[in-house]
């Protein structure tokens, strides 16, 4: 409580630095657990939690989080394991369980937050190529904290919701039973881009194509979850996926003669990346890659990723390793412009891009509020583990009547932290 002495004289402080740190001052500092898979050197574990730990770069200046980490769930333990030492430099313990970390070893909810963070560590893999990381059984464990204690908090949930769509579906359903903010997803939709741009709220949309880079399925998450934080934004805002079908190989460059993507979107994509590869590395020559066939030989295991959606947006990924190193994205607006960016990645070791997914943590952990909807990493998550059906059963095309998710992302743009 603040007595009188200690309230005069924070009120002549504020006469200098103004009233809102006045209330800063005197706020106690929001408790957060941390439930993770591993915390090793350059896992998300560690990227994440130590700007909670010890502040972060934003907007020019160092930025300490009125965020407090008091206690840790670390589900394996690799060589290399910093979570002891984190927990001796800051003051907090290390738990064997998630509920008692969640009740800091007493016997009720006694955080005021819970970032889960499954990425990294040894689990099983499935004949889709998934990485069963446990994320959904680690929600489930504090969702049973929340209902036992009476009591529920904002929970975050880094990357997929899970690599099962239907364990996506009901962690939201979970969340809104319960009535707690939830908020997911990866550091792309809200790292800085360059240009800056974004597609015009409420944007009537003819067609919009993302190229990304890496392996399936943590990379080709990223690429489809940057795609949805713009297309989300279109005119009555999205209606749910009506079909999918993951193709690869020459079947890719097949369908762009076919016009089943668009060639020009491809070009406008291709022009915001700085990691163009071939003969622009080799001497700096700069080429049309859309066009000069370069593409075809560069790119030896392309995949494209079709998405129809309900209201008959065409909207495509394209995985082109060895063409590029970086995610951009382009989309044509109906009788306008084409709207282009590349979704900006710092390099390690600092990866500073995730300061501003930790940022809009933090925003939802002190407000009470998440920043944008869990709807869109829940419909990223089950479309990708659809398109991964679709591969493995012959690339066939799947309709998806059970991704009827729809909703509208908000007309105010959080990228660049």
């Amino acid at each position: 409580m603040l007595d009188r002495r200690t309230f005069l004289a924070a009120m002549g402080t504020a006469a200098l630095v103004g009233p809102r740190s006045l209330f800063a001052a005197a706020a106690e500092p929001k408790r957060i657990a941390i439930v993770t898979t591993v915390f090793t050197y350059q896992s998300h574990a560690q990227h994440m939690g130590d700007r909670f730990l010890i502040g972060y770069p934003r907007h020019g200046q160092w930025h300490t989080p009125p965020l407090k980490v008091v206690s840790l769930y670390v589900d394996q333990r690799p060589e290399g394991d910093l979570s002891a030492k984190r927990a001796e430099a800051h003051g907090f313990q290390v738990y064997p369980t998630i509920a008692e970390a969640l009740r800091c070893g007493g016997d009720k909810l006694a955080v005021d937050g819970v970032v889960i963070i499954g990425e990294h560590g040894k689990y099983p893999i499935n004949a889709k190529g998934q990485v069963q990381y446990p994320r959904f059984e680690f929600f489930q464990q504090a969702v049973e904290v929340f209902e036992k204690d009476g009591r529920a908090v904002p929970i975050f949930n880094d990357k997929h919701l899970s690599y099962d769509g239907k364990k996506a579906r009901k962690m939201v359903a979970d969340s809104k039973r319960l009535k707690f903010p939830f908020l997911a997803g990866s550091s792309l939709p809200v790292t800085w881009r360059l240009p800056p741009v974004e597609v015009p709220y409420g944007a009537e949309l003819d067609e919009a194509l993302m190229v990304g880079v890496g392996g399936s399925d943590p990379m080709d998450y990223h690429a489809l979850e940057a795609m949805q934080c713009m297309v989300e934004r279109r005119k009555g805002g999205e209606t749910g996926i009506e079909s999918v079908q993951l193709i690869e190989g020459d079947a890719v460059w097949k369908a762009g003669e076919e016009g089943l993507w668009s060639k020009r979107l491809l070009e406008a994509a291709l022009t915001r990346s700085d990691t163009t590869q071939g003969v622009t590395k080799l001497d700096s020559r700069m080429q049309n890659l859309a066009t000069n066939g370069e593409l075809q030989k560069l790119v030896t295991q392309p995949a494209a990723y079709l998405i129809k959606r309900r209201d008959g947006l065409r909207t495509t990924l394209l995985m082109l390793n060895g063409a590029v190193e970086d995610y951009t994205f382009a989309a044509q607006i109906k009788g306008g412009d084409i709207v282009s960016t590349q979704f900006f990645l710092p390099p390690t070791p600092n990866v500073t891009y995730s300061a501003c997914l930790v940022a809009q943590i933090e925003e939802m952990i002190t407000t009470g509020v998440a920043p944008y909807p869990v709807e869109r990493t829940e419909i990223v998550s089950a479309l990708l583990d659809r398109c991964l059906d679709s591969k493995v059963e012959g690339h066939r095309r799947i309709e998806t009547p059970e991704l009827n998710i729809s909703y509208f992302g908000r007309d105010v743009s959080l990228f660049g932290g």
